[in-house]
């Protein structure tokens, strides 16, 4: 099976992402909110409304594409001063395979060369183990803690002009 690609988010991806959406509802709201029902019953409005915001440069979406679905969302959000914020949600049935640490150092990669920021935000959950992991492995660190939605959570940063040691195939840096 080919490697999943990452993607701008465009509108021909809206059937494959609602489709995604609706199949991970009930895992993605297990550890982060709940996008509610309205979200589901409006996609179509929603989805024009964020590639306009995406044309416009307040946001840049991603989808991780493999074999025709989505796979996985990585996006950059409240675009602003060469900072943005990290969002991701990898698809339950792809878990565990490594996809949203690759996918989250691409759009890193992307965000200083082809975005121009230098400096990216993330939360996430103290329960989201997960997120935790892939937010280590690529240079976010810990700066302080947050409510998620009534939920005890962290706050990350990650400097984006600073170069991120990936460590080689047995550890050793």
């Amino acid at each position: 099976m080919p490697r999943p690609q990452l993607q701008r988010l465009r509108l021909d991806h809206a059937p494959a992402l609602l489709a995604f959406e609706r199949v991970n509802r009930a895992y993605f709201a297990a550890s982060i909110p709940d996008r509610g029902d309205h979200y589901f019953a409006h996609f179509d409005t929603r989805h024009h409304e964020l590639l306009a915001e995406q044309s416009a440069g307040l946001h840049f979406f991603h989808v991780l594409v493999g074999d025709g679905e989505v796979l996985g969302r990585v996006n950059l959000v409240e675009v602003s001063d060469g900072r943005a914020e990290l969002g991701y949600r990898i698809a339950e049935r792809a878990t565990g395979r490594g996809l949203a640490t690759t996918a989250v150092r691409e759009v890193c990669a992307l965000a200083a060369a082809e975005y121009g920021l230098h400096t990216l935000r993330a939360v996430t959950t103290l329960d989201n183990h997960g997120s935790l992991a892939v937010l280590a492995r690529t240079g976010f660190t810990r700066t302080g803690e947050i409510q998620v939605d009534g939920r005890p959570g962290l706050r990350f940063v990650r400097n984006l002009e600073v170069p991120l040691e990936v460590p080689l195939e047995g550890g050793a840096p």
